[in-house]
Order: structure tokens, then C-alpha cells, then sequence
């Protein structure tokens, strides 16, 4: 018997999917042992149901989407929590993930936690200029949960975040059966231990599912290096009215004269730290050709 459903967990070549009739294990036939073909979290499949109740997997479904570091696919949005308190989020980590999201076709979700200690007012007034939805919110208090957790009903979201910045006490607030372990914050380094050891899609009661992530560390420059430098003006959002309107055509947007980015950026029509992680960004994958993400 077949059936279709969605990959929720993999351990140790076992793939535990969701189906209608439940969670079923199974394992991978052997023309997936190829990289290209790899089972990944969040995959459609359809299985072939054993007598004993276990499954194999027979084929997986065309992907919506794909993130290769954490891997998994058919993401609807990243939701990238940030904090205005120690350990304060750097601009540019939260643009690296906004621009690879972009890129992929996945929205993103700007998530402002601990703001019972710090409100983030900069923050929030750089990301909802961007255009982006922003989300105040306390883990300790409370506050801003519930219209978090109406976000997430029914996308596939995963989340990502600096350590320490709160993320798993997050997630437990959103849903109690996450239950993560919340490491404290280092006195030394004000950096968290992160405790999350696998990803894996856990269904809200509401509805939807959410992959949690290792955090920042695991958006490195590998999912950069797949943007290539003339494609970074449109994993920036903002810089869409200004493109075309350079005086020379092939404008970097970093430095040139009449540019219009760089007009919009001087009459604070985009947010001077977007275009500043902007030209970080572009002088990171500048060098790459083509050929060589072949």
C-alpha cells in the first residue's frame, strides 16, 4: 500500500513521515543514497507501507524550496529572532539570513525577543521600513506571542538565531512540547549553549510546523557563496524601485557615482545598515563565477 505524506525527522537512515494514518518509519531506498536525490526534513514523499507497519520511501516530490545548512525543505519563512539585549544581534547576521531567504523565494519574519529588557526601537524601525513583518516579543513575559504564534499557523517555518539570544525559551513559550533545554548565558561571553542537536518538524497544535535550527553559525558563507554578486541587489527587498535607474549599467550599488541605491540610501529612503551589510555581503561572494557553483 502507498502513501503520501511529509518527512518530519531523520536519524540514523530511519525517516520518520506524517501520513494520514500517522507516523510511519521508514527507510530510503538505495537510489537516494546519492547526494542530489538525499531525503531532506520537510520533504513531500510518497511510501510504500510493509506488512509490519514500517515503510520505504519510493519517491519524493519536486521542492518548493531548499535550505542546505540546516537541511531542510519546502520552508515557507524564516523567522529570524534578534535581541537589543545582551547578546545584541548584529545587523549583519540577521541581513545574511533575510538575503539567502530572499534569494530561495522564502519570506522572513524579523522576531525581536527580550524586549521586556530592550524594545529594539532601532531595530524594529529598520526591518518594518525594509519591509519586512516585525514581531516585539518576551519569552519572559509574554508579550507578543500569541500574534507570533498566528504567523507560523499553517507555514512550515524555521527558525534561526545568534546564541543566547533566547530562541529555545522562544519556541517553549510558542508550544510547551518543544521543551528545550535553555542554556545559560556565558557571564565571559555573553554567547549561549546551544542544546539542539538535530533539526526536526514539530506540528503546532494550531497547525503549521517548525524546524528548529543550530542557530546562526549554520547560515555560513557556503549558502552565501549560492548568490551570486549580480544576483545580491534583489535578495535585498528594498533596492527593487532603484534597480535600473543607475547611470551605468551593471552599477555594484556599493560606491559608484550616480547610483540610485546609494541616493536612496542618502536620503534615508533605505536604512543605512541594510546597504552597509549590503556591501559586507558583496565583497564576500564578488569573486564567484558561475561555473563554479556548477
Amino acid at each position: 500500500m502507498t502513501m503520501d505524506g511529509m518527512i518530519l525527522k531523520g536519524i540514523g537512515g530511519f525517516y520518520y513521515v506524517r501520513t494520514d494514518a500517522g507516523v510511519i518509519e521508514c527507510k530510503a531506498r538505495g537510489k537516494f543514497r546519492k547526494a542530489s536525490e538525499k531525503p531532506m526534513i520537510g520533504d513531500r514523499v510518497t511510501i510504500e507501507v510493509q506488512d509490519d507497519g514500517s515503510g520505504y520511501m519510493m519517491s519524493i516530490a519536486p521542492r518548493r524550496s531548499e535550505l542546505m545548512r540546516p537541511p531542510v525543505a519546502n520552508v515557507d519563512q524564516i523567522a529570524v529572532v534578534c535581541s537589543a539585549a545582551p547578546p545584541v544581534t548584529e545587523t549583519l547576521l540577521i541581513d545574511k539570513v533575510a538575503a539567502i531567504a530572499e534569494h530561495k523565494g522564502i519570506d522572513t519574519l524579523i522576531v525581536i525577543n527580550k524586549c521586556d529588557l530592550n524594545r529594539g526601537d532601532r531595530l524594529h524601525e529598520i526591518y518594518t521600513h525594509a519591509g519586512f513583518s516585525v514581531f516585539r516579543v518576551s519569552a519572559e513575559t509574554g508579550e507578543g506571542i500569541d500574534d507570533l504564534r498566528s504567523a507560523l499557523t499553517g507555514k512550515i517555518s524555521a527558525f534561526a538565531g545568534n546564541s543566547g539570544v533566547g530562541k529555545s525559551s522562544l519556541l517553549n513559550c510558542i508550544d510547551p512540547q518543544f521543551q528545550m533545554k535553555t542554556g545559560e548565558i556565558s557571564r565571559k561571553t555573553e554567547r549561549g549553549r546551544h542544546t539542539t542537536r538535530h533539526v526536526e518538524l514539530v506540528e503546532l497544535a494550531g497547525g503549521g510546523f517548525i524546524a528548529d535550527t543550530p542557530g546562526f553559525s549554520a547560515f555560513h558563507t557556503e549558502q552565501m557563496d549560492l548568490v551570486l554578486k549580480e544576483d545580491l541587489q534583489y535578495a535585498f527587498r528594498e533596492f527593487e524601485p532603484y534597480l535600473n535607474k543607475c547611470r551605468f549599467t551593471g552599477c555594484a550599488h556599493v560606491k559608484e557615482k550616480g547610483c540610485a541605491v546609494l541616493a536612496a540610501v542618502a536620503a534615508g529612503e533605505i536604512e543605512k545598515e541594510r546597504h552597509e551589510s549590503y556591501c559586507q555581503l558583496y565583497e564576500s561572494v564578488r569573486h564567484i563565477k558561475e561555473w563554479e557553483l556548477k
